[in-house]
């Protein structure tokens, strides 16, 4: 019989999870940046 261990298993899914959040959170600033940059503009033109 093989003995199984989970606990390594569990491990690595984990990591995947945060990878794929981690870069689903990098796609998110990254790809509107002209569109926060342009807020932001117009945020600090508005205070002046």
């Amino acid at each position: 019989m093989f003995i199984r261990e989970e606990e390594g298993q569990a491990l690595v899914e984990y990591a995947l999870i945060i990878a794929v959040i981690a870069i689903a959170v990098l796609a998110a600033m990254i790809l509107p940046r002209g569109q926060i940059q342009n807020v932001l503009s117009d945020v600090g033109n508005n205070l002046t």
